[in-house]
């Protein structure tokens, strides 16, 4: 058996689920980060959303510029990881004809309808993030919360 590339924490972990709704306006990233805030959340992921947007930001690979798209869009998909200190969120969404397109998430998506979030956090991690050589990005850096057994 060959040693795997990257380390791994071989901890199994607990999970809790939060869901939320976001009203008409409301800003995706801001509304996150202050739920994230607010519930104090170290490991947090999407485990699902639904829901609609009128204006649309991301960062299309390999770019380095926001797109912004104003219109009506349905959220096909959203996923990442979160923490108090970051995230790194994509989204995809299909406008009014179905054409559709994704990228990283970036500041100034906003709800239209409804935007329907379930959000889980492990119990057993704290995620952070840390520069990577390879990528030259901060990238996501998993550790073990210090858990006190009963």
């Amino acid at each position: 058996m060959s040693a795997l590339p990257f380390p791994v924490l071989a901890h199994a972990s607990g999970a809790r689920f939060y869901a939320l709704r976001l009203p008409p306006g409301q800003e995706l990233l801001s509304a996150l980060h202050a739920f994230i805030d607010h519930h104090q959340l170290q490991a947090a992921w999407i485990a699902g959303c639904t829901g609609s947007l009128t204006d649309v930001a991301l960062r299309f690979a390999a770019r380095e510029e926001t797109t912004r798209l104003s219109g009506t869009f349905e959220v096909i998909s959203l996923s990442g990881t979160l923490e108090r200190g970051g995230e790194h969120l994509h989204l995809s969404v299909a406008d009014e004809n179905g054409a559709m397109t994704g990228g990283h998430v970036m500041p100034g998506n906003t709800v239209r309808t409804t935007l329907e979030l379930v959000i889980g956090e492990l119990t057993a991690y704290t995620f952070s993030r840390a520069p990577c050589p390879a990528s030259g990005y901060d990238e996501l850096a998993v550790s073990l919360r210090n858990i006190i057994p009963l």
